[in-house]
C-alpha cells in the first residue's frame, strides 16, 4: 500500500477511534499522523463532524503547514485550526508519529483546574510514569501552545492544558489514540476517587519498576504495540 494512503487510513481510524471513545463531541479534537520519510502530515479537516470523515477528506500538508495536492477530496478543505501545535511537535520530537487532541471530560477536569495527575494508579505508572504533567494556561497564538507542551513533556505520552484539555502522543497514530483513550480512564478513577478522600501517590521506586516492565516485557510485539 502507498505510505500516504496507508498514514491516512491510520489517522483516520485514530479519529474514529476518539471519537467511538467517547472523548470527542460533534467536531472538536483532532487526530494527526506524520510520514517521517516525506515529511508529510495528514490531520483532520476543520469544524467537520466525525460521522461525515473519510480518509479522502483528511487534509496533508508538509511541516511548514502548506496544503499538499493529493488528487483526494481533502484537498480543498482546510486542517484543523490546531495544526500548528501538531506542527510544532512533529518539528521538534523526532519520536512522534501520531497527535490527538481533545477536550475528554475527565482528563480535562484536571487540566481546569491546573493539576497534573500523580502515579497514584499501577495504570498510571505503567503507561505515563511519575506523573501526567499540565502546561499552564497559553494562548492558541503561533507556536504559544506547542512550545508550552514541548517544556512540560516528560515520559508520559499525555501532557494536559490548563484551562484547555489534552494533548496525547505516540509513535504511530494507533499509539497517541491508546495514550488518549488510557488518559481519559485514568483521569475518571482519580476523579471519582478524590470526591471520596485524598490520594497517595506510589512511591518512586515503585513507579519505575511498574514503568520498566511495561516498557520492556510487557505484550507481545514489543515497545510499539503494547494492548
Amino acid at each position: 500500500m502507498d505510505r500516504l494512503k496507508r498514514l491516512r487510513e491510520e489517522v483516520f481510524e485514530a479519529n474514529l477511534g476518539i471519537c467511538r471513545a467517547g472523548l470527542v463531541t460533534m467536531h472538536s479534537g483532532n487526530a494527526s499522523g506524520i510520514d517521517r520519510e516525506s515529511g508529510l502530515v495528514v490531520i483532520k479537516p476543520s469544524g467537520m463532524d466525525y460521522e461525515k470523515l473519510s480518509p479522502a477528506l483528511l487534509v496533508t500538508t508538509d511541516l511548514v503547514g502548506r496544503k499538499i495536492t493529493t488528487g483526494e477530496a481533502g484537498d480543498r478543505l482546510r486542517p484543523s485550526v490546531d495544526l500548528p501545535h501538531h506542527l510544532y511537535l512533529y518539528s521538534h520530537c523526532s519520536d512522534i508519529g501520531g497527535i490527538v487532541h481533545t477536550h475528554s471530560n475527565y482528563a480535562t477536569c484536571f487540566a481546569l483546574l491546573s493539576r497534573p495527575i500523580p502515579a497514584y494508579l499501577t495504570a498510571i505508572a505503567d503507561e505515563f510514569g511519575p506523573e501526567i504533567p499540565c502546561a499552564p494556561y497559553a494562548d492558541n497564538v503561533g507556536d504559544h501552545i506547542g512550545a508550552a507542551i514541548l517544556s512540560h513533556r516528560n515520559a508520559a505520552p499525555a501532557v494536559l492544558l490548563a484551562n484547555h484539555g489534552a494533548f496525547a502522543f505516540g509513535a504511530t497514530p494507533r499509539a497517541a489514540l491508546k495514550a488518549a483513550v488510557m488518559l481519559e480512564d485514568v483521569a475518571k478513577t482519580c476523579h471519582l476517587a478524590l470526591q471520596i478522600g485524598s490520594a497517595t501517590p506510589l512511591p518512586a521506586d515503585e513507579i519505575q519498576k511498574w514503568y520498566d516492565r511495561y516498557h520492556t516485557s510487557y505484550g507481545q510485539k514489543g515497545n510499539e504495540e503494547k494492548e
